[in-house]
């Protein structure tokens, strides 16, 4: 059928401004190769934040990433237990960078303020970060153990940092890594407790171990007893250091019949 002037008229598709139109059916931006790695690590690393290694399927990725389980497979073809790995690889890089704190101020305010970052990283990954310490889990390997093992040696070498130690001996070394262990195993006891006490207040806790067990371990070592006295020497006495130690010395006191 034709107007009078002879010509169809037009289609409406044709006459519906560009802008107004409806996307096509299909139309995507198709994703680079580390674009679509990092879409399905970040799907993963949200499904193993919640839930154990071996209650999620590649299946439960693809679903959660928008893609198919061969599209996965094409992208990790060692399937679930390499894309755990970099997943777990791209969590141990975010909670390493929790430790890196500027090098200025008093050493507490420091780490405070690491631990904020440390246990904002706990509370988000409750289940995950249970399943990933307490070990067990069918996807642990030596390869996920050595992830675990390296966030570690990465928050201690940060904390000798801060404490300005370049070579610490075998005392003060120890030391930080079994603070680190406390920090480690006082977290998993906090979500087993419903995230009780609240987190200040496990932070500045966990702050009164470091620095008591600094104390501890300086009174038999030279070495600890020199970064002790630098570190309290720009403390404040309105600090949590002072705080710690004016709530410390009625208890000493009591044991004065020791001196």
């Amino acid at each position: 059928m034709t107007t009078g002037s002879g010509t169809a008229p037009a289609h409406p598709a044709e006459t519906t401004p560009a802008a107004a139109r409806p996307a096509r059916r299909g139309a995507y931006r198709r994703l680079s190769v580390e674009e679509r790695r990092a879409q399905l690590i970040s799907a993963a690393l949200g499904l193993f934040a919640h839930r154990a290694p071996e209650d999620v399927s590649l299946d439960d990725v693809a679903t959660a990433a928008g893609a198919s389980r061969p599209l996965v497979y094409r992208y990790f073809p060692g399937g679930k237990q390499q894309l755990y790995e970099a997943a777990l690889r791209t969590a141990a890089d975010e909670l390493e960078l929790c430790f890196a704190e500027p090098r200025s101020g008093p050493v507490t305010v420091r780490l405070s303020q690491a631990l904020d970052r440390y246990l904002a990283f706990v509370a988000e990954r409750d289940t995950g970060f249970s399943a990933l310490l307490q070990g067990g889990s069918v996807a642990e390997t030596s390869r996920t153990n050595a992830i675990v093992d390296e966030v570690r040696r990465a928050a201690a070498d940060q904390i000798l940092l801060h404490l300005e130690v370049a070579e610490p001996g075998p005392r003060l070394r120890m030391m930080v890594r079994t603070w680190i262990t406390a920090v480690e195993a006082a977290s998993l006891m906090w979500l087993d407790e419903g995230k009780q006490p609240p987190m200040a207040e496990l932070r500045d806790w966990l702050i009164d171990h470091f620095v008591t067990l600094l104390a501890a371990t300086g009174a038999s070592d030279p070495q600890t007893a020199r970064v002790l006295r630098a570190a309290l020497a720009i403390e404040p006495a309105e600090g949590q250091a002072g705080a710690l130690a004016r709530r410390l010395m009625p208890v000493l006191g009591d044991a004065s019949h020791l001196l």
